[in-house]
């Protein structure tokens, strides 16, 4: 028997599973399923009575799908931005409250990913070499 992400197993073989004899390990190895599945299921069973799966969650709706255009339109207007300067604009121009992770994964899907540039401060750690630095960049440690 083949399991495959987000389909349940059939009600028989459900059905089966809960109602053979033995150890989780055993009644998984006999009907092909793992057994974690075979506990998961007992528990379910004697929790709530109901052999039957629970119900599919649908997909969630990206909360910012809507604000993709105004999004990309406020990173190439003030593109030195940063993650929480764009979460109190969508706050305050939107009204929409949205996680660090979230606008971040909306900026990924976007295509606006945060990238490293020559302008930045040299590490107190490590210098950059001036080769890298480019011209203009003090190269020295702090």
């Amino acid at each position: 028997m083949s399991w495959r992400r987000g389909q349940t197993y059939s009600q028989d073989l459900r059905d089966r599973v809960l109602t053979a004899e033995g150890s989780a390990r055993a009644v998984a190895s006999r009907f092909g399923v793992s057994v974690s599945y075979v506990v998961k299921a007992r528990q379910r069973l004697a929790r709530t009575g109901a052999s039957t799966p629970r119900p599919q969650k649908p997909p969630v709706m990206r909360l910012l799908v809507h604000l993709h255009d105004a999004i990309a339109a406020e990173i190439a207007a003030r593109s030195e931005t940063t993650i929480a300067e764009l979460r109190e604009w969508l706050l305050r121009e939107h009204g929409v409250s949205a996680s660090m992770a979230t606008v971040w994964a909306t900026l990924s899907r976007l295509g606006l990913t945060l990238k490293k540039s020559r302008s930045m401060q040299p590490s107190k750690r490590a210098p950059i070499s001036p080769k890298r630095a480019g011209p203009g960049v003090n190269c020295s440690p702090v």
